[in-house]
């Protein structure tokens, strides 16, 4: 039976190129959609972004043909058509749920879709878990935009691999040669820059495969501008954060695991590798509850959303006397520029070429976003995202779909990336009691 799909606004405002990604189905907009979409297209949002690029796609198909007429996308796609709202008789979404709100008026239109393409079966495609639960309800067919989705969220759920019973002689090799050929000893869990723990009764070994050389090679407890590795996936981190050959590290974790912290020190103790050192997050209040217009200029407006950063800063800095070297060193650091925090607003555009750059709070953005940020990496430069796959405050983005769990499960296994989940919270007692009972 073939498919007609409904789009959203929300699926068109998460991936401006859904339009093309339904193979060879036909894509219904309702009218309803493009008015939500001249809402959206002034502004430097991301979403800004998404609606003019949609908004452009969509004049240059309206050059040669109507849009309220079918219009062939390609020879491998189906064809695309805008749809007008209309009341109906039987089953009217503004009669039941009432009037003039624009989800009803989308709802609307594909009930007059399924009515006149019987032979079609006709979804509605959104990203809004509500208008999905309200359409069904009246008999309409109604589905998450699953481009980009991660399929087993489990795949993704560990950081690293316990091998347990392996031979005594292998171990004392990795701690006696540093690094061993692999020949079989991961078994079947053998990927790019992966890192393990590596047991037999009474000995263990960290390690990280190297599969440009095909060896298993040591991992140290390293020192990081005054910050030690407390456990072994911290230590794992740290080996990831401090390899020159390793561009793209991402850290995953519940709150007070250190992902932040160790990226910041890490980025540190390396200053002398690279020109500058940039910090970002999405600009996201707790909750989404906005504190309102700030007064200032740039830095003063994003700061209150930057200050974890500087308080993961700070905490460094408390390891070192007001007269010590490497307190003078971060102090001129800050002075110079060298250390700068910058909203993802504003690195649109950019190339950045021997830095270091950290985006914190990474599952906030979509993977559209973290591939725009990726493609900024210019010569020399290493990206280091950081986050919680489970602490979202965006609404039409859960686990499966938002940027940070995209890369894991698109580049894990790549020479270039590395990935490392930390489980164990070490910011206090207190901390760790919320995260396990609250």
């Amino acid at each position: 039976m073939p498919k007609l799909y409904v789009l959203d606004t929300s699926v068109l405002l998460f991936d401006h190129n859904a339009i093309t990604n339904f193979d060879d189905n036909d894509i219904a907009i309702p009218i309803t959609v493009l008015e939500e979409l001249d809402n959206f297209k002034i502004g430097n949002e991301t979403k800004n972004f998404e609606a003019r690029s949609v908004i452009r796609f969509l004049d240059r198909l309206s050059e040669e043909k109507k849009l309220n007429q079918w219009i062939k996308l390609g020879p491998e796609h189906g064809r695309l058509k805008i749809v007008m709202a209309a009341r109906l008789k039987e089953v009217d979404a503004e009669v039941v749920y009432g009037k003039d709100k624009n989800d009803h008026k989308i709802i609307n239109a594909a009930l007059s879709l399924k009515n006149a393409h019987t032979k079609s079966k006709v979804v509605l495609v959104t990203k809004d878990i509500n208008l999905r639960i309200k359409a069904k309800a009246l008999g309409l067919m109604s589905e998450d935009y699953e481009t980009g989705k991660v399929k087993n969220i489990e795949d993704i759920s560990e950081g690293y691999t316990t091998i347990d019973y392996l031979d005594a002689e292998c171990i004392r090799d990795i701690y006696q040669k540093k690094a061993i050929a692999e020949d079989g000893l991961l078994q079947t869990a053998k990927i790019s820059n992966g890192y393990y723990i590596l047991n037999n009764c009474s000995q263990s070994a960290l390690v990280r495969y190297n599969a440009q050389t095909d060896m298993v090679e040591r991992v140290d407890k390293k020192y990081a501008y005054g910050i030690k590795p407390r456990n072994s996936e911290q230590t794992f981190a740290l080996d990831a954060l401090l390899n020159p050959d390793i561009k793209l590290v991402a850290l995953q974790g519940i709150a007070g695991t250190g992902k932040t912290l160790l990226a910041l020190a890490a980025a540190l103790e390396q200053r002398s590798k690279y020109q500058k050192i940039i910090l970002s997050r999405p600009i996201i209040p707790l909750s989404n509850q906005s504190i309102g217009f700030l007064p200032g200029d740039a830095n003063d407006k994003i700061s209150p959303y930057m200050q974890p950063i500087w308080d993961n800063l700070n905490f460094i800095k408390s390891h070192f006397g007001p007269h010590e070297k490497k307190m003078k060193i971060l102090e001129e650091l800050q002075k110079s520029g060298y250390l700068t925090v910058t909203a993802l607003t504003f690195i649109r555009g950019r190339s950045l070429t021997n830095s270091i750059f950290i985006v914190d709070e990474a599952q906030n953005l979509t993977p559209h976003e973290i591939k725009t940020i990726i493609t900024r990496a210019g010569e020399g430069t290493k990206i280091i995202f950081t986050g919680d796959i489970h602490q979202i405050d965006t609404p039409y983005m859960d686990e499966q779909s938002n940027g940070l769990s995209y890369i894991i499960d698109k580049l894990r296994g790549n020479s270039l990336f590395a990935y490392i989940k930390l489980r164990k919270g070490e910011r206090s007692a207190l901390a760790n009691l919320a995260s396990e009972l609250l």
